[in-house]
């Protein structure tokens, strides 16, 4: 077993187009350490409908240049199968170790597959490259990003030419071409033939912002903004300098580019501590609202003054915030969210007479909703201008919602006063998030096994009404791994993460509100029966 794991390392070695990872491998090799050996050759990276995210290093199981040309040749051949025989492909990519390697590497396997191929001009956000496919007529699109991953980790995000992101049974067919790659000996890399891309997209995709905003509308909101570490601050600055709204006030720890991400532990707006430094900035300056974009600006979180300090949006209220201030300018079409998201935006569509769609986790599902106007997630996810980037995008967000911020302060109100607002209207919906990392995944499977061999009666003292496997899909769902519970004022939903090593639950509590009185009490009575549906599930689960 031994001998047969080395020789599947140094059969790898050879391989490797990459001398940092080569040498990586070589004194794995040379030191005979099987434990970590095995970890990297137990299997291959797998892909699907996230396309490839994993951790930097040597070997099959890890984010390296072997695993992309492969990746990129499987691509390739799915392409050219499905007549795209000399179709463009457009690639862009983040400020991550080895992002850019993988855009090259991406670029030179198309260009001898006999595809054409133009790369971003440099490090971009994700939004940009989704409107850059179908702006230039893409038949796909390769994003080379982790989002809001670890430092340690890079990924690979694929689109086709509609411009989102793949779905079954695409991700299979892509996989299975994958897999037929033998040998990289056996995939065309030239050095030439690709076009880099100037700024023409990027300016076409700055244009395109200016119509999220509606004409003349108020644009007073001061604002500070962190691009965590990530990619997003140019193109956010350029596109409120456009606006004409104040310019933001800077994060300056954060504000450049860093794949070491130094000043938070995870990347992500959402993770305890990631947001400290724009709140201490926030209390020096005194703006309207922060707003945070996740390392390549799809994502975008959002902070309010509440009381004496500072706080976190949840994504569900901003989601229900922002299709609140698209109903108020009118728009038609349909409001669309995934499952885990809270229930509120169906009520704000049908009060509104707009169609209203719930689909599976994911922007590649909410993209495709047909007649799609305005689409969410929990996960701080908001495609507010379909028509140009069908995935999420964090700056169009983070335009509308500072619109937003600024009609309300020329009233004298505020975001919160809005969702006071809503909360009379259609009832407290009130969500929250019980979310476990491991290190042993098979955790994450017995947890689900537990939960089906044995669905529990009732939580927080309500009873369930309601208990529906995923795996088998629904009237209007495809299967998808997770269990639904409904209860008499309550959801909640089970599943594990698509991209990170999670077990993810989703709690959503619903109170009624008679007046704007009421609405302290309201939010004591959703505060402790979250607290208490999160302790007995993560009983009922074994967590």
């Amino acid at each position: 077993m031994q001998d047969e794991l080395i020789a599947r390392a140094k059969a790898w070695l050879t391989e490797d187009p990459d001398a940092e990872t080569r040498e990586e491998l070589a004194k794995l090799i040379d030191a005979e350490d099987t434990a970590e050996l095995a970890a990297r050759f137990s299997g291959t990276l797998q892909f699907g409908t996230a396309g490839l995210r994993g951790e930097l290093g040597a070997g099959p199981m890890r984010m390296n240049r072997s695993v992309v040309i492969r990746a990129a040749a499987g691509l390739a051949a799915y392409l050219r199968k499905n007549g795209h025989t000399d179709g463009l492909v457009v690639i862009g990519y983040d400020a991550r170790h080895k992002s850019a390697d993988f855009a090259r590497d991406t670029a030179a396997v198309m260009t001898g597959a006999g595809l054409r191929a133009a790369v971003l001009p440099r490090p971009l956000p994700t939004p940009v490259l989704a409107f850059a496919i179908r702006h230039l007529g893409a038949v796909a699109g390769v994003e080379v990003t982790a989002s809001h991953n670890p430092p340690r980790d890079n990924g690979y995000k694929v689109y086709l030419g509609d411009g989102s992101q793949i779905v079954p049974p695409a991700d299979a067919d892509i996989a299975a071409e994958i897999d037929a790659v033998r040998s990289l000996d056996d995939v065309p890399r030239p050095t030439t033939g690709w076009d880099t891309l100037d700024d023409t997209v990027l300016d076409a995709y700055l244009a395109r912002t200016d119509a999220v905003l509606a004409p003349g509308s108020p644009r007073s909101a001061r604002t500070v903004y962190t691009a965590m570490h990530g990619v997003g601050r140019d193109v956010l600055l350029a596109t409120f300098a456009r606006a004409g709204f104040p310019a933001p006030e800077l994060v300056t720890e954060q504000a450049d580019p860093d794949p070491d991400f130094p000043t938070v532990a995870f990347p992500n707006p959402e993770e305890p501590g990631a947001m400290d430094l724009a709140f201490a900035k926030a209390r020096a300056t005194d703006p309207d609202l922060v707003i945070a974009n996740d390392p390549d600006a799809d994502r975008c979180a959002v902070a309010v003054r509440d009381g004496e300090d500072w706080r976190m949006l949840r994504g569900d209220e901003v989601g229900a915030l922002l299709a609140t201030h698209l109903v108020s300018r009118g728009v038609t079409g349909t409001f669309a969210e995934s499952i885990v998201s809270s229930s509120l935006l169906g009520r704000i569509a049908a009060k509104a007479g707009l169609s209203y769609e719930e689909t599976l986790t994911g922007f590649k599902w909410i993209a495709r909703v047909e007649g799609l106007r305005y689409g969410y997630e929990e996960a701080l996810g908001y495609c507010v201008d379909p028509d140009g980037v069908r995935d999420k995008d964090g700056i169009t967000a983070a335009l509308l919602i500072t619109e937003l911020a600024s009609v309300l302060k020329s009233e004298g109100r505020t975001l919160l006063d809005l969702l006071d607002d809503i909360a009379v209207e259609h009832g407290l919906h009130a969500t929250d998030q019980l979310s476990v990392r491991v290190q042993d995944l098979s955790l994450i499977a017995d947890a689900m096994r537990r939960l089906r061999e044995q669905p529990p009666a009732g939580l927080a003292g309500l009873p369930v009404t309601r208990s529906e496997d995923l795996t088998r899909g629904t009237d209007t769902l495809p299967p998808t791994d997770g269990l639904r519970y409904t209860l008499d004022g309550a959801r909640v939903i089970v599943r594990p993460s698509g991209t990170e090593p999670k077990l993810k639950c989703y709690l959503e509590v619903v109170v009624p509100v008679a007046t704007h009185a009421d609405l302290p009490t309201a939010r004591a009575k959703a505060a402790d029966l979250l607290a208490t549906l999160k302790r007995d599930l993560a009983q009922a689960a074994g967590i």
